[in-house]
C-alpha cells in the first residue's frame, strides 16, 4: 500500500503541475460581471430618456439634435482614446444609446399625442438631467474598457444575451423597453447583436 502511494503521489502531482501550466482556456471562468454592469448602466441612461423627452415636449423641442449628438460623440472618442478604449467601438456604443434613447422618446411623443400629455412638470434639462447624462457616459466608458476583451470572442453575442436576461431577472424591467435596449447593445460584441434576440 505504502509502496503504490508512494508511486502514486508524484504522478498526481506531475498531473498538477502539467494542469496548472497548461493555457487556460480563453472563456473558462464564465464571469460575466462586466456585461451585466454595462448592461445596468445603458439601463439606467435609457431610463433617462423619459425626463428628457417631457422637457422636449414642454419647450417643443424635436427629439433629433443632430449638432448634439455630434459634438457628444466627438467627446466620447476622445474619452475613451484616453481610457484606452477603441474609438469607433465607443463611437458606435454611443451611437445605439442615443438611438435607443430617441426610439423611447419616439415612442413617449406618440403616447402623448394619443392620449394624455405629461402633467407633472420636467425637469430641466440643462441643471438635472443632462449632468446625470455626462457622468453616466463616464460610467459607461469605463465599462466598455472592462468589456473589450470580450467583444471578439465567439460567444460574445450568447453571453451578453444571457447576461441581459439575468440581469433583467433580477431587476424589475421595463418589458416595454426591450427592445430599445438591445439596440443600446447591439455593438458590444464586433459581430453585433444581441444573441438571438439581435
Amino acid at each position: 500500500m505504502n509502496r503504490l502511494f508512494r508511486f502514486a503521489a508524484p504522478c498526481a502531482l506531475a498531473l498538477l503541475a502539467c494542469a496548472a501550466l497548461a493555457p487556460a482556456p480563453a472563456l473558462a471562468d464564465g464571469d460575466d460581471t462586466a456585461l451585466t454592469n454595462l448592461i445596468a448602466l445603458a439601463s439606467q441612461r435609457l431610463a433617462l430618456a423619459e425626463p428628457v423627452a417631457r422637457w422636449k415636449w414642454a419647450n417643443h423641442q424635436a427629439i433629433t439634435d443632430k449638432p448634439r449628438e455630434e459634438a457628444l460623440l466627438a467627446d466620447v472618442q476622445k474619452r475613451a482614446a484616453a481610457a484606452n478604449v477603441d474609438p469607433a467601438f465607443a463611437r458606435a456604443f454611443f451611437q445605439d444609446q442615443i438611438d435607443a434613447s430617441k426610439e423611447v422618446q419616439n415612442a413617449l411623443f406618440a403616447s402623448w399625442r394619443a392620449s394624455q400629455p405629461p402633467q407633472e412638470p420636467a425637469p430641466d434639462l440643462a441643471t438635472s438631467t443632462r449632468p446625470q447624462l455626462d457622468r453616466l457616459t463616464q460610467s459607461l466608458i469605463a465599462g466598455l474598457a472592462r468589456v473589450q476583451p470580450l467583444r471578439a470572442a465567439p460567444d460574445c453575442p450568447s453571453r451578453v444575451a444571457q447576461s441581459l436576461a439575468n440581469w433583467k431577472s433580477l431587476t424589475r424591467y421595463d418589458s416595454t423597453r426591450s427592445n430599445a435596449l438591445n439596440r443600446a447593445l447591439g455593438h458590444v460584441c464586433e459581430t453585433g447583436g444581441v444573441g438571438a434576440t439581435g
